[in-house]
């Protein structure tokens, strides 16, 4: 099944595809990082969001929060 493209937020919020352009927007706009430093961060930590968000030294969010 194909991505809806109308929504703006990634569909699997704890996975962080590079190979969507609406995700590495998201994400990038999220984590406060350009693409290039998402890429180098989810090349070293997986592309678990969590863990990415830990290799960027950020905070962990409360579950749910947005």
């Amino acid at each position: 099944m194909a991505d809806d493209l109308a929504l703006r937020g990634p569909q699997d919020r704890s996975r962080i595809n590079m190979h969507q352009d609406h995700d590495v927007r998201y994400w990038t706009k999220k984590f406060g990082v350009t693409k290039e430093q998402l890429q180098a961060a989810v090349n070293k930590a997986g592309s678990s969001a969590k863990k990415v968000a830990a290799e960027l030294g950020l905070p962990p969010e409360d579950e749910g929060a947005e």
